[in-house]
């Protein structure tokens, strides 16, 4: 059949509050147009992350009635680290409430001033937590993944020669190589087997361990074994098992591919490194069979490990973004090609090229998207990443605004709702202006800075 149906019943529903264009300009107002601002049942599609914000199964949820709440040696955490290590076989899994819990205990250990970290592309939390502890985050990612139009199969990969050419420069101030899967502000882009294990040999040439940040690492695993060369017989659980082999570490927030509404965890093959962590976990977090987690939670994300490697249900959520890209590019709008895992991502900058960089075309979209049709998007461009540790301000590498797909939570209608707006917006997009930013914090702007638009 060429209709690929969603793989589950629904057998829950929450209700869409239905607001009109005045309201949402009047809501909009009064968010000093940062979408972060807005309360949820004033949004009536909310693309703004898929982070925590996917339908758990029954299944889950008759899991979390296993939930063990004991203090320390709850039954629930070796369920969680038996999932965990089924998938990604690491000595040790420490769990933590949310992903960037286990990026603030890493860095806080293997960060500080002086050090240099490099990626393909670190995102927002990560390279917040890396520069909050004094080091500089660095994205090393392929020419291909800054070009939205490229056709690259695999645009997050790590741009090798200049990995290479980073860690003879910068030797021994460096204390690990990264990696995120996919690469979300990248637009959503796999990286390929191939190129996890040339990261991770270049890193061990060197003497540094290999962390992976993977989030959404049964959705690069199943472009893995849709484009990468050698891989298409083989099983999710066996494409991603390889991936992780290769690291001695991982960052996660279980938030994403882990099917979970809350929680995440650090897993490192280092026992000394460990030691240092679950030390660190315990001041910070809880003791280290919990990690600021309840059991149920932990019950949660054991049983979504299971469910997110499903092939049926890969399928059906990569063929939703490649959906709404294929309608948004057949109306001329540039979109991130080809479609992300995640999310679909708008070339904001080559939409609005009226609106320079530096006032925001990606900001000007979201606040537009959500006028027109009550969408809840998020900008992935200069707001986010244009301020610079020295206070100076460039435009980034791409004006991107994400349209972020939670898992399980919407339908085909939605889908198509998504598009008609859009087909609105292309009528209008000429007269939309730029924002200026007229109150920001000193870190992670993006989530709480205040605009005005321009006239």
């Amino acid at each position: 059949m060429r209709t690929i149906i969603e793989p589950f019943r629904i057998k829950s529903v929450e209700t869409i509050r239905m607001t009109t264009r005045e309201q949402r300009r009047e809501l909009l107002t009064a968010a000093h147009y940062n979408l972060f601002g807005l309360q949820s049942k004033d949004v009536l599609i909310d693309l703004l992350t898929d982070s925590g914000t996917g339908a758990m199964s029954s299944e889950q949820w008759a899991a979390m009635m296993r939930g063990d709440e004991s203090y320390a040696g709850s039954p629930s955490f070796a369920r969680f680290t038996a999932a965990v290590q089924d998938l990604m076989p690491f000595e040790h899994i420490i769990p933590t409430h949310q992903g960037r819990a286990a990026e603030a205990i890493l860095f806080s250990i293997l960060g500080g001033a002086g050090r240099n970290i490099p990626n393909n592309t670190h995102f927002d939390t990560t390279r917040g937590n890396i520069e909050s502890s004094g080091a500089r985050a660095f994205d090393l990612v392929i020419e291909e993944g800054k070009d939205p139009a490229s056709l690259h199969p695999f645009k997050g990969n790590m741009d090798l020669t200049r990995l290479e050419a980073f860690m003879v420069e910068h030797g021994d101030t460096v204390p690990c190589v990264m990696i995120t899967l996919t690469n979300n502000a990248g637009g959503g882009q796999p990286v390929s087997l191939e190129n996890i294990r040339a990261v991770a040999l270049i890193a061990r040439a060197h003497g540094k361990p290999f962390i992976i940040d993977g989030c959404r690492f049964a959705e690069n695993a199943w472009f893995i074994k849709q484009r990468e060369p050698g891989q298409g017989d083989r099983s999710i659980k066996d494409i991603v098992r390889d991936c992780f082999s290769c690291a001695d570490g991982m960052t996660m927030s279980a938030k994403k591919d882990g099917f979970a509404n809350i929680g995440g965890w650090l897993a490192l093959n280092d026992g000394e490194l460990a030691a240092l962590a679950r030390a660190k976990l315990i001041q910070t977090e809880g003791f280290p069979t919990y990690g600021g987690l309840a059991g149920r939670d932990l019950e949660a994300i054991a049983q979504g490990l299971v469910e997110i490697v499903d092939e049926d249900y890969l399928r059906y959520r990569i063929r939703t973004n490649e959906y709404i890209v294929e309608r948004l590019d057949a109306l001329g709008i540039p979109v991130v090609k080809p479609a992300g895992g995640h999310a679909v991502f708008i070339d904001a900058r080559r939409w609005l090229s009226h609106i320079d960089p530096l006032q925001y075309p990606g900001q000007a979209l979201a606040c537009a998207l959500y006028e027109v049709g009550g969408i809840r998007s998020c900008e992935i461009g200069t707001v986010m990443f244009g301020r610079q540790p020295d206070g100076s301000e460039v435009p980034a590498m791409m004006d991107l605004v994400r349209l972020a797909m939670p898992r399980r939570t919407y339908t085909q209608s939605h889908a198509d709702y998504i598009v008609e707006v859009f087909e609105e917006l292309v009528a209008q997009k000429d007269a939309l202006r730029g924002y200026r930013i007229s109150w920001e914090p000193k870190m992670m702007r993006h989530f709480s800075c205040h605009f005005e638009p321009l006239d």
